[in-house]
């Protein structure tokens, strides 16, 4: 297997720029703070970015928990790729890292000023400094359940506030492959975690819910309180109508909708149990008012 690093100052667009160089070189397997990336898809590992410190983070990405550093090690043996890039703030943290799994120095040195400019690592640096995003080679389907709880965002609004327009779909094959990274907050960013209350959850329903009023009314709702599977439980009150079941399901998918746009939590499901059948409109809105 052929190794190499690509190196460069924290927050100069490493990762940023790993996906588009890993097409270039020929690399089917990146290794970046702590996750293995095999073509394109996050193979095993944990990331740094989700450390609760900083100094948990430096531990994570320089592999010295030893069930994060086996989990690894087993996984480059299982998917055997021909060519592995170690991203890294110094040929240093790449040279340990590459020791700690177990793999030969890497034979070529590839530097962020290789294939950047001083005008694009500004503006790396400004969003990861300024505005503490932080992106990962990765798509972010992939990430909702391990990021749950932190904001995330496709890494093509990361590319349109940095180019300062909108930018063209799929206009060439290097762009068609920026989709595959995605902008996190980290816990040990300054902007750290956030959560988000019972009462909001039970907003997003009820607005979701108005829409179908003529329908069914919400009468409870509830969930597991968990940030990453999260249930939840929506019981209503139906008119005696066919079309009140479709109202259901229809409710059920923007409710799903809803709570992973709009929260970033892992939605495990969302369940609409009918309580009270009634016969008409008028009877349902007397019966909530009471």
């Amino acid at each position: 297997m052929k190794v190499a690093s690509f190196t460069g100052k924290s927050g100069t667009g490493k990762s940023f720029q790993a996906t588009a160089l890993a097409q270039r070189r020929g690399f089917d397997a990146i290794i970046d703070d702590g996750l293995l990336i095999y073509k394109g898809q996050i193979v095993a590992g944990r990331s740094a970015k989700k450390c609760a410190s900083k100094a948990a983070a430096m531990r994570t990405a320089l592999f010295n928990y030893e069930d994060h550093r086996e989990e690894v090690k087993d996984a480059l043996a299982r998917y055997a790729p021909e060519a592995l890039m170690i991203i890294g703030t110094s040929d240093r943290m790449t040279d340990i890292v590459a020791t700690q799994l177990g793999l030969q120095t890497p034979q070529e040195r590839i530097y962020i000023e290789d294939v950047t400019t001083e005008e694009e690592r500004q503006i790396a640096y400004h969003f990861r400094n300024d505005e503490g995003e932080h992106v990962i080679p990765a798509p972010v389907g992939q990430l909702r359940r391990d990021f749950a709880g932190y904001f995330m965002d496709p890494i093509k609004k990361f590319i349109d506030k940095a180019r300062g327009n909108a930018v063209e779909e799929n206009s060439n094959d290097e762009e068609a492959g920026n989709d595959d990274r995605t902008v996190v907050r980290p816990t040990f960013s300054y902007f750290g975690s956030f959560s988000i209350s019972e009462q909001v959850i039970r907003d997003i329903i009820r607005i979701a819910a108005e829409k179908y009023d003529t329908h069914l009314v919400v009468v409870d709702r509830m969930n597991n309180g968990k940030q990453t599977n999260m249930s939840v439980t929506i019981d209503v009150m139906a008119i005696r109508d066919p079309g009140s079941v479709d109202k259901c399901i229809e409710l059920q998918h923007d409710v799903f909708n809803a709570l992973a746009t709009m929260t970033a939590f892992t939605i495990e499901s969302v369940n609409v149990r009918i309580r009270d059948i009634v016969k008409d409109r008028e009877e349902m809105l007397s019966r909530k008012l009471h």
